[in-house]
């Protein structure tokens, strides 16, 4: 919830931020958590998009044009104080250069995808949601 909640003040403060969802789960529960967390998100801004070939399983933060943090850790409890989890980040030009290149690649294979739109699913489907947030502490 404080990724969450720092993510909101980022757009407040006139922050593009971007979230790139896989378009297909390797966790169910995870997948289906993670619904949740764009619902505390909808109406605040922050841009989300599905990356159409697939699954994606990068965890990476690009701040401007000199900083960017690459890594395996999932913004979550389990990745922060239980599994053993690796980030660098670096204070690299050149390095956040190439992040950037990257991720430009691969937003270029996403779709821009409307909160409403990843939020407007059967009733079934929002209950796994409420009930997958739940084991969010321990994924």
């Amino acid at each position: 919830d404080q990724v969450v909640g720092a993510l909101q003040l980022a757009v407040l403060r006139g922050v593009d931020v971007r979230v790139m969802l896989p378009n297909r789960a390797d966790h169910i529960l995870v997948y289906l958590s993670a619904f949740s967390f764009i619902e505390d998100m909808a109406n605040t801004g922050v841009k989300f998009y599905r990356y159409e070939p697939g699954f994606l399983h990068q965890k990476v933060l690009l701040v401007d044009d000199d900083f960017a943090a690459v890594g395996t850790a999932n913004l979550d409890n389990r990745s922060f104080r239980l599994n053993f989890e690796i980030t660098i980040a670096a204070l690299d030009r050149q390095f956040a250069s190439e992040v950037e290149s990257m991720l430009e690649r691969d937003f270029a294979s996403s779709q821009l995808a409307e909160p409403d739109e990843l939020l407007r699913r059967s009733f079934l489907f929002r209950v796994l949601v409420r009930c997958a947030r739940l084991t969010a502490p321990v994924q």
